[in-house]
């Protein structure tokens, strides 16, 4: 640059050099205050969304993405954030929080809950239709499909039951040497079944008026008195479960036909099987079924 041009910025340098010497001895609260008013008329201007339009316009981030994939920067950049033991550490605080902990609870119990909710109502929906009398109400009695469900739950569950303890059977006496003869062993299995099964239904009727799988589908099998049976009668209605399940199920066909939904195990033992939640939901449940049936 030459003479001339040295002595025409000159001006400009001197006005660069007294607002830096000024900036100096400014505080830095009052830089601070200073810049955040200026950053806020900025943003109370159009300049902000021109700025947006014309990125978008003209697909700034988009060429800027596909640069640094092409270069592999943003792989590099994501593996060091990845690698690094700050982001570890904060995924695991994360992860281990109490929060998340409590968030992934609350959606898995929500997800179990719809999941069962829904078989229950196309249960009771499933009820109404298979049964071969018109009703002016919605039944309170527990009808075919509801009870086929709750009890195809409760024999999963006494099944898994039987497993555990027959693998445990099976380690103690492999410790002492191998069952003899074969049949023998069969024999055990089956009776071991039957046995844990009797245990199961007997003590959660007598108990509980209701197996695990009848509370899902919110069931409840009771007495003359309307209260859960009594051993006496839970134990009978076992025996006759066991009658009604051998010639194809066939003892739970007056199901259909029966104004109170007994089956020949109800019959034997004087019980009913009624829906537990309220009256109004039922209506509910069971007149959405006239509805879309």
């Amino acid at each position: 640059m030459g003479t001339a041009g040295r002595i025409a910025f000159f001006p400009a340098r001197v006005a660069a050099r007294a607002s830096r010497d000024q900036l100096a001895t400014v505080p830095d609260d009052v830089l601070v205050a200073e810049l955040i008013r200026l950053i806020d008329r900025t943003f109370t201007t159009s300049l902000p969304e021109e700025v947006v339009r014309s990125a978008t316009k003209h697909r700034v981030i988009e060429r800027v993405a596909r640069e640094l994939a092409a270069s592999g920067a943003l792989d590099r950049a994501l593996n060091d954030a990845l690698a690094s033991d700050q982001m570890r550490r904060a995924i695991r605080e994360v992860v281990e929080s109490p929060e998340m902990t409590a968030a992934l609870a609350r959606q898995t119990t929500g997800l179990a809950e719809e999941l069962v909710g829904n078989v229950r109502t196309r249960a009771v929906r499933l009820d109404e239709r298979l049964e071969r009398r018109p009703r002016a109400v919605p039944s309170p009695f527990a009808g075919m499909a509801t009870r086929a469900a709750a009890f195809a739950m409760d024999s999963a569950v006494v099944l898994l039951i039987f497993l555990s303890l027959s693998a445990m059977v099976a380690l103690i006496s492999s410790m002492v040497g191998t069952l003899r003869p074969e049949w023998l062993v069969g024999v055990l299995l089956g009776s071991g079944f039957g046995l844990v099964a009797a245990i199961y239904f007997v003590l959660f009727w007598s108990g509980a008026g209701q197996t695990p799988g009848m509370r899902l589908l919110r069931l409840r099998v009771r007495g003359p008195d309307g209260a859960p049976p009594s051993l006496g009668r839970a134990l009978l209605r076992a025996v006759a479960t066991v009658i009604a399940i051998v010639p194809f199920f066939a003892g739970y066909l007056p199901v259909l036909f029966d104004a109170r939904r007994r089956g020949l195990p109800d019959f034997l033992a004087g019980t009913d099987v009624v829906y537990e939640y309220p009256r109004r939901d039922l209506e509910s449940e069971a007149w959405a079924a006239h509805a879309t049936g």
